[in-house]
């Protein structure tokens, strides 16, 4: 029986965690604390194995500077600081392929971290700083995932879907963008746990996503038509380099698959399957 703690009572990802594994009754004990006030520092973590650590804020301003490293780095630092005083044997963190700080390409083992924004730039401080906590009694997991989406998710992926079900009209755009469906994500989770693995992890769907397919499948759930057109493609590519909004929507955006966590590799040698259902399968219990 492993027995976990989910920091950030309200998270998207902590919450849907703890429904995923609710199933798993005799395997599991999840319980969750919030880290709005001080009081956290007063709860004990003894008996703990695992603290998944979802506490984070994420759409602040961007001249918030002060409060996004209060959070999202010393925030993370004191709780893993106390996850190990106390005996927790793993740690796992959520960061963001935003660490990169860019919008476009393909990202692989050799491609180097730049954050760029205030969010980014804490998530990346405090995944350096766990490193210097690890050790053979304490593993630390690091998690970098990309768009994350399913029933409730906050994000792009809700703005993308709500325009599927306003404009008659989409562009038929040749792009790949790396995703992972929150059921996707939670498996990993539990396997991440199961074994207690650490280090640094890209957990992504095996299919890359295309936008404009995202879209048609959206449309599809609520059964509205909508038409894919190609005559001003052009415009919308020239568009690409001027706009970072539309290249997060139109641009190429993935993880190699190769990288540690990703479909096309393995834990220690040994393969595992995180993937609950197919993509299209995956849209529809999104969107129900």
């Amino acid at each position: 029986m492993k027995k976990i703690l989910v920091t950030g009572a309200n998270s998207y990802v902590g919450t849907s965690f703890k429904n995923w594994v609710s199933v798993y009754a005799d395997k599991y004990i999840v319980e969750t604390i919030s880290l709005r006030d001080d009081r956290w520092t007063e709860y004990s973590f003894n008996g703990y194995d695992v603290v998944l650590h979802t506490a984070a804020i994420v759409h602040l301003k961007e001249h918030n500077t002060e409060q996004y490293f209060k959070i999202n780095r010393d925030l993370t630092i004191e709780v893993a600081k106390k996850a190990k005083k106390e005996g927790v044997k793993q740690f796992i963190f959520l960061s963001t392929m935003g660490v990169y700080g860019t919008e476009a390409g393909t990202i692989t083992k050799d491609t180097i971290p730049v954050p760029k924004t205030s969010y980014a730039k804490s998530k990346y401080e405090a995944e350096k700083l766990l490193g210097e906590l690890g050790n053979s009694d304490f593993n630390i997991a690091i998690l970098r995932p990309p768009i994350v989406y399913g029933k409730g998710s906050p994000g792009n992926y809700i703005r993308l879907a709500s325009l599927a079900l306003k404009v008659p009209f989409f562009p038929d755009i040749d792009n790949e963008r790396s995703m992972i469906y929150i059921n996707n994500l939670s498996e990993f989770i539990r396997i991440l746990i199961d074994y207690e693995i650490s280090g640094l992890y890209f957990p992504q769907n095996k299919e890359s996503v295309n936008t404009t397919n995202l879209v048609k499948l959206v449309a599809e759930v609520h059964n509205k038509k909508i038409v894919l057109f190609r005559t001003l493609n052009w415009i919308v590519k020239m568009s690409l380099k001027q706009s970072g909004m539309l290249r997060k929507v139109f641009g190429s955006f993935v993880y190699d698959k190769q990288l540690p966590g990703g479909p096309g590799s393995n834990f220690r040698g040994l393969k595992f399957d995180y993937e609950t259902c197919s993509f299209e399968e995956s849209i529809k219990w999104t969107e129900k």
